[in-house]
């Protein structure tokens, strides 16, 4: 298609609608800019695809598979249900999974969505326990028995009564 102001070839097809009226413009390169229109790479794609390929050239492609090789489970099947048939899928669909836990997790590689209620007290409470189990490994070693007795007591109550 040719540029509407001259007879240059067209590199900028735009369509706009106003109205319910459409209007096309062709411009080519020149003409695009100095529109101040936003001009597409000059570069040919077989000139981008040969930089590509010159990049690339000596790095084996990994390339994705295609299904899971225990299980048979293909990743377009995965996406249609929503999970996995084995743990072998995991391995075989990692790199695609990867991406698509960090677009649910807004970029994250952990868990970052919700906790269960009381989460932070049992966090608080983990971390007291395994003081007082540093505790107790210091009183036995120093055969401080009575101290020992002393925490071991305070880990009991601290797990609610179950040794």
């Amino acid at each position: 298609m040719k540029c509407d102001l001259c007879n240059k070839q067209a590199v900028v097809h735009e369509v706009t609608i106003k109205n319910g009226v459409s209007n096309e413009v062709h411009l080519c390169h020149d003409h695009a800019k100095a529109a101040g229109m936003q001009v597409p790479s000059e570069a040919p794609m077989a000139a981008l695809l040969g930089e590509i390929a010159a990049v690339t050239e000596g790095h084996q492609i990994r390339e994705r598979p295609t299904k899971c090789a225990a299980c048979g489970l293909t990743f377009s099947s995965f996406r249609k249900v929503g999970a996995l048939g084995c743990p072998a899928c995991y391995d075989a669909f990692m790199p695609m999974l990867g991406d698509i836990i960090e677009r649910a997790q807004a970029g994250a590689t952990a868990h970052t969505g919700m906790h269960p209620r009381g989460s932070d007290d049992s966090q608080r409470v983990q971390a007291v326990r395994a003081s007082l189990m540093r505790d107790l490994e210091a009183a036995i070693t120093a055969e401080q028995y009575e101290r020992a007795a002393s925490i071991r007591d305070q880990l009991t109550s601290l797990d609610g009564g179950n040794p």
